[in-house]
Order: structure tokens, then C-alpha cells, then sequence
């Protein structure tokens, strides 16, 4: 069903500066992920499969790839006539914030012309770095069940967490009373997802306020919807249940890949009903040597594996030399093993080669070793 009524706007600007070498030169969205997607793709998708045509994706830092990357609507369908994703980078201003969005509020303040022009009656802000599957259509039925003014989605985290989200303090009908920013002390496990709907009409006359508010972040957290709390307005929580993941540390990223060797993940890359689109690479077929030991292995197109692997992941072009090992470890797009060498709970970027009989990582590392740049072996 097309929710013409309903515009989203995807949040892609953070640095991400927690996936260190991998955001230096491109921006978190577009990091790679479960062999060959990009993190970007699950929003996406998840607008077009939720009948939204308009989409924006506000850009900032490092965006050179992302920009071209989302401006082709077409990989999710998103090309058709009136339908379109619109990449929004900061405008310029002429004070010291020139061209920077000061908070998730302001980024939204910087493009109220680009929303207006479309005149919809709800808008839906997501961020642009999480993993998971999610009908926005349901969230805004149950918008409207509510005669909601704003409805957050959250999920259940476990209690000795929950003081690392927003955390909402509801009522039984899951109407919000209480917003709480990384409470010391959390009343409830109702983490925020940052996946808001809100009336536009609203929304904008707030957003203007916020604008001219000196003392203001400019954020949806700290500002907008502490403001909407304190003007008695209806805020409604959507419970979510399902797979999702912030993956904005290198053991986040780690974990979340890991899991898709897991038969009972609830992510389903493979589900028909709710399919994740991305770039379509021209490759060749895996190759899988005769010496070649795989066990628990999730091996995507353009592979070569000669060596071991074990309970591993491995992106598109990921090559494994003869007796090499790879081991808890996740290979993304390039990534090359020579002979002999040996990874273990390790995360590998793009096209670094690793060479012949070096050793990285350790099965008894309390953190997964990120391996950017490219290890000298044996000559």
C-alpha cells in the first residue's frame, strides 16, 4: 500500500568515529555489511517495501560515496515516477556552523522547504546506521489508532543496559509520560530506536521554535520531544520485536555479521516477503578449492577459498590462500588471505591484504582486532 501521506527522512550524517579506519574516508552508512550490503540498504529497503516513494538522506561527513551510492534510487526501486531518493547534504550558512547539521533536529530545520514541497501529512525520521527489518506502514496505523501527535519506536533491552538508550517511561496503553537521555538510574527497558513518526504540522511549527532557541541542541531527544512531553501532546511507544542492531563500535559490527551464521536469526536475508535491495555487483561464482575446509561459513559471490575457514564471514571477492586459516572472523569486499596465514575474531576491511604466514588477531581477545591497513608476511 503507497503511503503518499508520509515522507521519511534518513539520518546518514554522524562521523562514526567508534568503526575508527573504517568511517575515515567513508561515511557509516555506507560500511559494508553481510557480504554484500551496505548498511544504508536496510532503511531503505524498508521504506520501499513499506510503499514510501519520497525518501531524503541527509549527508555530511565523508559522503562522497553514500551520495552517489543512494542517488541512484532505482537498486530499491525508488525511480519510478513521483518516487525518488533525494540526497540532502548541510546548507551553507554564514555563521560559524557553516555547512554542518547541528543536531538531528537541525538536520531536519535545514531541509523544511524540501518537505514542504512535497505538503505530507507525516513524517518519519530514521537513522541511517542500524540493522533490521521494519513495516513503517504498521507504525503509522498504529500512529493514527492513537490520535497520536508523535509515536517512537522502541525496544526491550536488557535493565543493566537500558542506561546506554533514550529511555521511555509509559503508561499501560504505552503512551509516553516520561523521555529519559542515558538515564543513571532507568525505570523502565523501552529503548528509543531513533525511528520517529510525527504529524508535519506540528512537527514544523516546533522545528521553527527550536530555530530561533539559543539554549537549544537542536536534537529529537534532548529538545523536540521533551518539549512535546511538556506541552501535554499525545506520544505513543510502538514496540518493536524483531532483530536490530546498532553497529557503531568494531564488536558491534563483528557480532551483527556473526549472527547471520546463526540458522534461527531473525534478520532473514533470504525472506522474499521483505527483501533487502542493494547494488547489484558483477561477479563471478565462489570457487572453493580441494583442499579446502569450510565449516559454519556464510560465503558470498566472487569468493576464492583454498584454505580453512571456520565460523566466519565472508563478503563479495574475499580470497582465502592454501593453508590458510580464517577463524571467528568476518573478511569484507577484497579482503585477501595469503598462504599460510592465520586470522582469528578478527574484522578485516575492504581489499587488505594479509600476507603469507602473518598471524592476526587471538582467540583470546576480549575485543575483535580491526585489520585496516595491510599486514607484511613472509616475502
Amino acid at each position: 500500500m503507497k503511503q503518499n501521506n508520509m515522507l521519511a527522512m534518513i539520518l546518514a550524517g554522524g562521523r562514526g568515529t567508534r568503526l575508527h579506519d573504517l568511517t575515515k574516508k567513508v561515511a557509516k552508512p555506507a560500511v559494508s555489511y553481510g557480504g554484500k550490503y551496505r548498511i544504508i540498504d536496510f532503511p531503505l529497503s524498508n521504506c520501499a517495501n513499506s510503499g514510501i516513494d519520497v525518501v531524503g538522506v541527509l549527508t555530511q561527513y565523508e559522503s562522497v560515496l553514500l551520495n552517489s551510492y543512494v542517488a541512484a534510487g532505482r537498486r530499491w526501486g525508488l525511480d519510478a515516477k513521483d518516487s525518488g531518493v533525494y540526497v540532502l547534504p548541510p546548507r551553507e550558512k554564514a555563521d560559524a556552523n557553516l555547512g554542518i547539521y547541528r543536531g538531528t533536529a537541525d538536520a531536519i530545520s535545514q531541509n523544511i522547504d524540501f518537505i514542504d514541497s512535497y505538503s505530507p501529512e507525516y513524517i518519519l525520521i530514521l537513522s541511517g546506521d542500524h540493522i533490521y527489518k521494519m513495516n513503517y506502514a504498521k507504525m503509522l496505523a498504529y500512529h493514527n489508532e492513537n490520535q497520536a501527535d508523535a509515536t517512537i519506536a522502541v525496544i526491550e533491552v536488557p535493565i543493566k543496559e537500558a542506561s546506554r538508550f533514550g529511555i521511555m517511561n509509559t503508561d499501560e496503553s504505552l503512551r509516553i509520560l516520561e523521555f529519559e537521555e542515558k538515564p543513571e538510574h532507568p525505570k523502565s527497558n523501552l529503548a528509543s530506536m531513533g525511528i520517529y513518526i510525527f504529524n508535519w504540522k506540528l512537527l514544523r511549527k516546533m522545528l521553527l521554535a527550536d530555530m530561533k532557541n539559543p539554549d537549544s541542541s537542536h536534537d529529537f531527544g534532548k529538545d523536540i520531544i521533551p518539549e512535546l512531553l511538556n506541552d501535554g501532546k499525545r506520544l505513543f511507544a510502538y514496540r518493536f520485536k524483531g532483530y536490530w542492531k546498532d553497529v557503531g563500535t568494531i564488536d558491534s559490527l563483528w557480532e551483527a555479521n556473526m549472527d547471520l551464521l546463526d540458522k534461527n536469526n531473525e534478520l532473514d536475508l533470504s525472506d522474499p516477503s521483505w527483501k533487502i535491495y542493494t547494488e547489484d555487483t558483477n561477479t563471478l561464482p565462489h570457487y572453493i578449492g580441494p583442499d579446502a575446509v569450510i565449516k559454519k561459513a556464510f560465503i558470498t559471490q566472487g569468493c576464492e577459498i583454498r584454505g580453512e575457514v571456520k565460523n566466519s564471514v565472508l563478503f563479495t571477492g574475499a580470497k582465502i590462500g592454501e593453508g590458510a586459516k580464517v577463524i571467528d572472523s568476518v573478511l569484507m569486499p577484497g579482503a585477501e588471505v595469503e598462504d599460510g596465514a592465520i586470522v582469528q575474531r578478527a574484522l578485516v576491511a575492504d581489499n587488505v591484504k594479509i600476507g603469507k604466514e602473518a598471524v592476526v588477531g587471538s582467540a583470546d581477545s576480549e575485543h575483535i582486532e580491526l585489520v585496516a591497513k595491510r599486514v607484511k608476511g613472509v616475502e
